[in-house]
């Protein structure tokens, strides 16, 4: 089973703030994820080696013609964001289930979404 993780599941991992542990499969992101992940202007560089350290256990895809198709039709359809529009391609392609908690995204219908449960931070 391949699971594509959105760019604020991947943060709410890494914070430690999900109450289930992800499950057992092969666990994607897009490769607009990783440049996202990467690319926070005050990203630490401690913050950066846990990111890139993360990146050894998931498998990045890259973007291809299906995945370019598919991003036009989410684009259009749903109005979303260039880089939501090819995150969610990626997870269409692949056929995954896709991890986020954004709203707009979890109601996207040709895609099986999963919002994911957080720890509440205060105590």
């Amino acid at each position: 089973m391949n699971i594509v993780l959105d760019t604020n599941a991947v943060l709410y991992f890494m914070a430690g703030r999900l109450i289930e542990p992800l499950p057992q499969a092969n666990l994607c992101i897009s490769v607009i994820t990783e440049i996202e992940l990467l690319s926070y202007p005050m990203l630490k560089s401690e913050d950066e080696k846990q990111i890139r350290q993360l990146f050894n256990n998931i498998t990045i895809i890259d973007l291809n013609n299906s995945i370019k198709e598919s991003a036009i039709h989410f684009r259009r359809n749903y109005r979303l964001k260039l880089p939501d529009a090819l995150i969610i391609a990626t997870a269409h392609f692949l056929n995954a289930r896709f991890f986020t908690n954004d709203v707009k995204l979890l109601n996207i219908k040709e895609i099986l979404s999963v919002s994911l449960a957080l720890k509440n931070e205060l105590p």
